[in-house]
């Protein structure tokens, strides 16, 4: 089973793909909960991606950033997803009260952006993902960091030549 992708996304739509691509590989290996991480800087895609994420899990409305709110939850059919934004996170001592890894009725999805304002104090990631802005699209880098995360990229559709994402050239792979 894959340890890490590398993938280009040359425009918003092949993070929208890329979203619809973790739901569908999520749903096909049914984990009873899977965390993961969302890293990179300001406008690197990573509430977008959780977007396409969740419309690919079935949510059909508005996905606000939860940066002021510092977690939205959402209950949908088969899951329940908390986004959560630490960015504006006073300390990592702050992350008990967001019960990230309260039970709930449903296996959970748990996507987390600026994980590092609360490491320590975070459940662990199943799956993390690096992005970066690249020209007018980004890169994405993602690396299982359990069995469920490498079962999740195994699932994965390879990249094609005509897909609206695509693997990066050998040597032009993302930073972490």
């Amino acid at each position: 089973m894959p340890e890490s992708v590398a993938l280009t996304l040359p425009d918003p739509a092949a993070t929208d793909a890329l979203g619809a691509a973790l739901a569908r590989a999520q749903r096909a290996t049914a984990p009873s909960g899977l965390v993961v991480w969302l890293h990179g800087g300001l406008g690197a895609g990573k509430t977008a991606l959780a977007r396409a994420w969740l419309a690919g899990l079935g949510h059909r409305g508005r996905v606000p950033s939860p940066t002021y709110t510092l977690v939205e939850p959402y209950e949908l059919p088969g899951w329940t997803v908390r986004h959560a934004d630490l960015y504006r996170l006073g300390g990592p001592g702050e992350i008990d009260d967001l019960a990230l890894d309260e039970p709930a009725d449903q296996p959970i999805l748990c996507l987390v952006e600026w994980p590092g304002r609360g490491r320590g104090r975070l459940p662990p990631a199943d799956l993390e993902v690096f992005l970066e802005p690249a020209g007018s699209g980004r890169r994405a880098r993602l690396l299982a960091a359990s069995a469920a995360g490498r079962r999740l990229l195994a699932a994965l559709p390879p990249p094609a030549p005509n897909a609206p994402y695509q693997a990066p050239a050998e040597d032009d792979p993302p930073s972490p």
